[in-house]
This record gives C-alpha cells, sequence and structure tokens, in this order.
C-alpha cells in the first residue's frame, strides 16, 4: 500500500501531507505526528500501516516553517544533528495549528472521527493535541518534555494514551514521576509504561527497538482507536 502527497492550506501558508487510504477507501482518520527526523519513511511506513488497518491516515510535514521537506532518517551523525537543529527552531505553537489544520482536512475524507498518534517530538505534539485541538483520541509515544506541559491537561476532553519508556534518555525517571503524577486522576488519561525499554522503542530499524514492546504498544493503540473511533 503507498499514499499520495497532498497539500493542507493553514492560516500562515501551504504545506503538505502524505496520506494514505484503506483498500475501502473509506474509515475514521488518524494524524500521524513525525518525530524529529521529517516526515520520512518510518513515518510513512507507519501511516500505510494504519490504512491497512482501515484508517484514512495523513501524515503531515511540521518542519514546513523551518524547511519544507524534511526527511532524513536516525543513522548517521550529520543527520542527527540536523535532527536536533530541527528540534530547537519547533514552534510548538504553530505546530498545533498545523495539526487542527490537518484534522480539518482529513476529517471531510473520513466517516467522522479523527485520532492522533505521534513518536517522541510527536509524542509531545500528541499529548497537546488533546489538551488543544478538537480530535476524538489521541497516543503518544515516549513524548518528550510533557513534565513542563502539565497544566494544559485541564483542557483534555477526548481519551488520551501515553506510552512511556521506563529507561528513556530524553525523560528521566523524575520527569517521568511527574507525568505520571501529574495525569494520574484524569479519567481520560490511560499511560502504560514499559520499564526496560529506551526512548523509540517503537522506531523499526532504530538502536533501542524492541519487537515485543514496540508490537505490545502498537496493539494498545490500535485497540484504543478501535474503542474510540468506531
Amino acid at each position: 500500500m503507498s499514499g499520495e502527497t497532498i497539500t493542507i492550506s493553514g492560516p500562515d501558508g501551504s504545506f503538505s501531507g502524505y496520506l494514505s487510504k484503506p483498500a475501502s477507501g473509506k474509515g475514521p482518520g488518524i494524524v500521524v505526528i513525525q518525530e524529529i527526523f521529517g516526515v520520512n519513511q518510518v513515518m510513512r511506513d507507519i501511516t500505510d500501516g494504519l490504512a491497512a488497518q482501515g484508517y484514512v491516515a495523513l501524515c503531515p510535514d511540521l518542519f514546513w516553517r523551518i524547511e519544507p521537506g524534511i526527511d532524513i532518517t536516525d543513522k548517521t551523525d550529520a543527520e542527527w544533528k540536523r535532527a536536533f537543529e530541527l528540534f530547537g527552531a519547533f514552534d510548538m505553537e504553530k505546530g498545533l495549528v498545523d495539526i487542527q489544520k490537518t484534522i480539518d482536512t482529513l476529517r471531510p475524507l473520513t466517516t467522522g472521527k479523527i485520532g492522533a498518534v505521534g513518536y517522541c517530538l510527536g509524542g509531545q505534539v500528541a499529548y497537546l493535541t488533546a489538551c488543544h485541538t478538537n480530535v476524538d483520541a489521541s497516543v503518544g509515544f515516549y513524548g518528550v518534555n510533557l513534565q513542563s506541559r502539565l497544566a494544559d491537561a485541564k483542557n483534555i476532553k477526548a481519551p488520551l494514551m501515553l506510552h512511556i519508556a521506563g529507561k528513556d534518555e530524553f525523560t528521566p525517571p523524575e520527569a517521568q514521576a511527574q507525568i505520571i503524577a501529574g495525569l494520574k486522576d484524569n479519567p481520560h488519561v490511560t499511560i502504560h509504561t514499559y520499564p526496560e525499554d529506551d526512548h523509540a522503542f517503537a522506531r523499526i530499524g532504530g538502536i533501542h527497538y524492541n519487537k515485543a514492546s514496540a508490537d505490545s504498544a502498537n496493539g494498545r493503540t490500535l485497540e484504543f482507536f478501535k474503542k474510540n473511533l468506531g
């Protein structure tokens, strides 16, 4: 299954998104939110995989304001350096505007409900998508810096699932404890922890990839979307 590139029109300009549809051509929607490597093969494969599960999936280019069309890997030092530069330059609030426009663009192509799933940087965006957009359900994988945005959780009105890596090099134990404590009483939030896993344990081909944990997290995610998106 392969997708197509479409144009998403936002208030500050147009940007691209990778769209993949199920064989039936219709279904609920899912916004796939990129890591710090742009809309690369890993993200396109995730988008195609969700389409194979019956979802209309769309992965927007969230780095377009910095440099459109970023498509790099996690395989070289130079690419990691560029990825962290992009992460540092990313404007989260404008990114959330782009996510809302992506949801608005995707919804007419679906049966109505929209979910979001994000990884790494996208994990934080997915969390904030639950806080600040009209998404129907969100999932964040090993989101970074969530502990600095816990006040936003009061705005969550739809189900949110978080997958936390216990040995995440970018989210130390004290930050994880803050996140869990800050969200434990929120009825919309479900948190799963993977105690022995490091950041990006679900990135196929990544140095910390753990198939068992990835399969568990991905299975929980699909069940969550099936329940909340129909």
